[in-house]
């Protein structure tokens, strides 16, 4: 299914809090993931990942690929020319378009080039300021949105494929409490916002609820979608998913099931982001 995305005058996605909080995240799972691949061998590089079809390096061919469109996408939006690289994308058919064009390289040649895209998009990330980050539109699969928007994705995509590389690998990936956090914030709303520019939202008031780290947040749905501080205590009125922090974003992200406890207003929220990457539920 090609995305939709809504370049109108009205991001479909916000977030609330400091803007700028999710820029040094970003770039150290980053680089992160870059002095972690320059250890691997042959067999590492080799070994399958959890992205189905996919080998370590055709993970990291990806991740170089999207860290040029990051690049480009906030450079763009930056100068107030944002983007729109994304109307006839489609995240099932099209990174595959890009692993397999990336040919049989070798992961010397990939490894090469990933640290190169992940240093120029660093640059550029650590090169913004705090108006850059809150004001700037620019590019995301949702649309136009903030620059932290677009960080928040380019910090959960990464983060997801960090642990689709180590946890088959038998390594336990790093746990940094920013970049859970951040995570976990950004594929809460995901799914909605994909819904939304769908024109398929289901108008309401969803509360997420973690441990390890603590983080809770409300993603107001509506004709966009908003993340929040949940709403005060008292008597609860909408769906609450509650878990460990880790498990959620897994969850979110399709790499598991949603726990027993998720509400079925998560439950189809979570499905609408698996029917735009084509991946199973459950």
């Amino acid at each position: 299914m090609k995305l939709t995305p809504d370049y109108g005058p009205e991001p479909p996605l916000g977030f609330d809090g400091d803007p700028f909080s999710v820029v040094a995240p970003t770039v150290r799972q980053r680089r992160r993931l870059v002095a972690t691949v320059a250890s691997f061998g042959d067999a590492e590089w080799a070994h399958p990942s959890r992205c189905a079809g996919w080998t370590t390096r055709d993970v990291v061919v990806q991740l170089d690929t999207t860290n040029s469109f990051w690049a480009a996408s906030i450079s763009a939006g930056t100068l107030g020319r944002p983007t729109r690289l994304l109307a006839d994308f489609d995240p099932v058919a099209s990174p595959a378009q890009h692993v397999a064009a990336a040919g049989e390289r070798h992961p010397t040649e990939v490894l090469e080039r990933f640290t190169e895209s992940t240093e120029a998009l660093a640059a550029i990330i650590e090169s913004l300021t705090p108006d850059d980050v809150a004001d700037a539109i620019a590019e995301a699969p949702p649309g136009h949105i903030s620059v932290s928007g677009v960080l928040h994705h380019a910090l959960w995509d990464a983060w997801i494929h960090e642990r689709d590389i180590l946890l088959p690998l038998g390594r336990e990936p790093a746990v940094e409490p920013d970049e859970v956090a951040a995570s976990l914030r950004y594929a809460a709303a995901l799914g909605p916002a994909l819904a939304v520019t769908r024109g398929q939202q289901r108008r309401g008031r969803l509360t997420v609820s973690a441990v390890d780290p603590d983080v809770r947040f409300d993603v107001v749905v509506d004709d966009r979608v908003e993340v929040c501080a949940a709403a005060g205590s008292g008597p609860v009125e909408r769906a609450e998913l509650s878990g460990d922090a880790v498990g959620l974003v897994e969850a979110l992200s399709m790499r598991q099931p949603l726990p027993p406890s998720a509400p079925p207003e998560w439950v189809e929220m979570r499905d609408g982001l698996a029917i735009t990457f084509d991946s199973p539920t459950g």
